[in-house]
């Protein structure tokens, strides 16, 4: 990437920071996220519907065209086509820019974008790209969380609409676009990072999603459909779109989000990432119970970060042990860890010849019961292809050291290769406020796990292939560390003073149960009194 292109991030990241905190005040940071994404959103369309007439009206020979400045009974006339293209249309006096001249003066104004975002959804209304527009502005609510008066409310807004009209995004010719995009997930970062789980529990870190694309990828240049089944904001079926270029994705983005502020934001990210109505498909619903893709499947690349041990039906719905999706492992998930549902889920929808990198609990790789035959079941079906240990702090409001399972239909044999990146981290110097992401993966971290799944072979301390025969002895575990022990040199340990530490924390344990006791005891009796 270009140093200038560098600069200008830089330069964007900051005076996006420089907005949020000047203009947050008593708004909520979560709720203001909304704010700034929602007008962020309206400029981006209002210059992409814009940028599309202007340029065919050049290329028709009307060199001065600006669609700003034509009436907007003129542009009526070419409201069908703008639609069929873009999914969407705006009347020229109610763009970005023309709403951001007069906001100052505009004692209605806050009624004014209410109308304009209406207007932009119900323009969809009876055409091709209906959902995918539908509700697109419903979280934009100008209510008393922006002021306690019409004047309060008015006076953020023109802040608002002054501060993203100021963002410098470069010239569309210059195919600076994605700098949209790149504005977008700085956004949800900085705010994920500072609301915490509440916040990053829908957004996955930019360099796991890179690792995750990576190893789906590996070394192919295009791919027909990208899934995840639990898309939050979009972002990891957007690095596809990074990586190999849109247009090499070539059949589309499809995922589902059980969260409607989250589905909305993902609709939004990819029409931020420029990415057209008719080359996405974000459904909203429980994926597990509802799937909305059945016509879609099969997928050759499937990413995904789902919730960790969230409850679902399992066997209590009846009907689930014959879906076709989970029916072949003879056993259903936990009801009270869902994770495996996912996986069989997502294993069921891979193509004979896709990939899946899945991000998971470490439980799932060695708890008992349920989890372990359902294990066995892809183990023995020679589905595991990878088992890879990942560092802990790389995800907001979780310390947890998380794992990634790499699920294959097409192995050319029936080993699993176990790969330890658990010290593959850098701290994160730029992490915000609050933040609990104190890890990140940086490019040579990410390098470093790539040349180890492409080695697929055993080094010291950092990966090991294991025969089937291996994994089916130690009871189907395939957690990385029953693989991958740190070798210690047994001449180091000093039992004697192990032994003499062990005999000081006995006691110790032993008065520490008897006043927990205690304490039980006392409060027992406070509840029966």
């Amino acid at each position: 990437m270009s140093n200038k292109k560098e600069q200008e991030r830089e330069e964007l990241h900051k005076t996006i920071w420089k907005i949020a905190n000047e203009l947050r005040g008593s708004v909520d940071g979560w709720d203001f996220k909304q704010y700034v994404l929602g007008l962020l959103f309206y400029r981006f369309i209002s210059e992409n519907i814009e940028n599309y007439v202007n340029e065919n009206q050049r290329k028709a020979g009307i060199t001065d065209f600006q669609y700003r400045n034509i009436s907007d009974e003129e542009a009526l006339l070419g409201k069908s086509q703008i639609l069929e293209e873009k999914g969407f249309f705006i009347l020229p006096s109610e763009l970005f820019c023309n709403i951001k001249k007069g906001a100052d003066k505009n004692e209605n104004l806050n009624v004014v974008i209410s109308n304009v975002f209406n207007n932009i959804e119900s323009s969809a209304r009876g055409s091709a790209s209906e959902d995918d527009v539908k509700g697109l502005f419903d979280d934009f609510t100008i209510d008393n969380k922006l002021g306690n008066t019409v004047d309060e409310r008015n006076e953020k807004l023109v802040k608002l609409l002054n501060a993203i009209g100021d963002l410098n995004f470069g010239d569309y010719e210059d195919n600076n676009i994605d700098l949209f995009g790149d504005a977008y997930e700085f956004l949800m970062t900085m705010y994920a990072s500072s609301a915490g789980k509440s916040g990053g529990e829908f957004f996955t870190p930019q360099e796991v999603g890179e690792l995750l694309a990576r190893i789906v990828i590996m070394d192919k240049t295009s791919v027909n459909k990208v899934y995840d089944p639990a898309c939050g904001s979009g972002g990891l079926l957007l690095k596809f779109a990074k990586i190999l270029g849109k247009e090499n994705v070539r059949e589309g983005f499809f995922g589902q989000e059980i969260n409607l502020t989250t589905y909305n934001l993902a609709r939004i990210n990819m029409f931020l990432h420029n990415i057209n109505y008719n080359n996405f498909s974000i459904e909203r619903g429980d994926t597990l119970i509802h799937p909305a893709h059945w016509n879609d499947e099969p997928f050759d690349a499937i990413v995904s970060n789902p919730p960790y041990g969230i409850h679902w039906a399992g066997k209590s719905n009846p009907i689930l042990i014959n879906d076709e999706r989970f029916a072949p492992a003879g056993v259903l998930a936990p009801e009270s860890k869902a994770d495996f549902a996912f996986t069989m889920h997502m294993l069921s929808w891979l193509s004979p010849k896709g990939t899946a990198a899945i991000v998971e609990f470490p439980g799932v790789l060695y708890r008992g019961g349920a989890e372990q035959k359902i294990r066995q079941y892809m183990i023995d079906n020679n589905f595991i292809d990878t088992i890879i240990q990942l560092p802990s702090g790389l995800f907001f409001g979780t310390s947890i050291a998380t794992c990634i399972i790499v699920l294959k239909k097409n192995k050319v044999d029936n080993n699993i290769l176990f790969v330890d990146a658990s010290s593959e981290c850098v701290p994160n110097l730029n992490k915000m406020k609050n933040g609990t992401n104190i890890n990140k993966l940086s490019d040579e971290n990410i390098n470093n796990i790539m040349d180890l799944l492409r080695k697929r072979t055993n080094v010291e301390n950092k990966s090991h292939l294991a025969s089937y025969e291996e994994i089916k002895e130690n009871n189907y575990n395939i957690s990385v560390n029953s693989y991958l022990k740190n070798m210690i040199d047994k001449n180091d340990i000093d039992i004697k003073e192990i032994n003499k530490r062990l005999s000081d924390i006995v006691p110790k344990q032993e008065k520490l149960r008897n006043e927990l006791e205690q304490i039980i005891r006392e409060l027992e009796g406070d509840d029966y009194e």
